[in-house]
């Protein structure tokens, strides 16, 4: 969809501020895989010292792991475009002690951050993002040369049983978190990479990482 306006993210804000507080609980409601968020970040490769971005970052329930990874000389980037999200997220970095993660209020699909970035995640929220094809080319352009792109997701599981799940889904997504479980990010990311990898999990999961190649430097700050 393209053509979003100011009133279109307006209400998706005032959604995900109103999901805040309850938002776990929508791991159940989608049978989310235990330990899925932790293998997303081991997909980025993360090692000490390096700087990662998390598109659609929410309550920082993935900072965790990607804390763990980076370390205290690493640095974390965490954008989203709802205030109640990063309020939670920034009581679980003032909880946890954690002084380099920076969160930004902002739309996904500009460019926010000071300089490139060794890896991108978007978890759970590639179906929700306006402007998803934006939001992905703009955190791509941020990314170093043989930095990884992931992208954790769900989709309708394919065959019949999929086929007889879908109409719920949907209407559950939509209902709910606003999302499109019918967004292919594989394809999208191909679109910028031959370097891709499409991982496919129970109950529709997926995990999808692009690696950047010679010919797709970062963009200067």
């Amino acid at each position: 969809m393209s053509g979003w306006t100011p009133a279109d993210l307006d209400v998706i804000r005032k959604r995900y501020n109103q999901l805040a507080s309850i938002y776990p609980v929508f791991e159940y409601v989608f049978w989310l895989p235990k330990g899925v968020r932790a293998e997303a970040v081991r997909r980025l490769e993360l090692a000490s010292g390096q700087h990662v971005l998390e598109v659609g970052c929410g309550t920082g329930r993935n900072f965790d792991p990607m804390v763990g990874a980076v370390g205290r000389s690493g640095h974390i980037y965490g954008v989203d475009l709802s205030e109640g999200m990063l309020q939670i997220a920034q009581r679980r970095c003032v909880r946890r002690g954690w002084t380099n993660v920076t969160l930004l209020r902002q739309d996904a699909s500009k460019d926010v951050l000071p300089g490139p970035v060794d890896a991108a995640l978007f978890s759970f929220s590639y179906e929700v993002i306006p402007e998803y094809r934006k939001a992905l080319r703009s955190a791509w352009s941020q990314l170093r040369l043989g930095g990884h792109l992931v992208i954790l997701g769900q989709r309708t599981p394919p065959g019949r049983l999929g086929r007889w799940l879908r109409p719920i889904g949907v209407s559950v997504s939509r209902a709910t978190v606003l999302g499109d479980p019918d967004r292919c990010a594989w394809e999208d990311l191909r679109e910028l990479t031959v370097q891709t990898k499409l991982e496919e999990l129970k109950y529709g999961y997926y995990i999808c990482r692009g690696t950047k190649g010679e010919n797709h430097a970062p963009r200067s700050h």
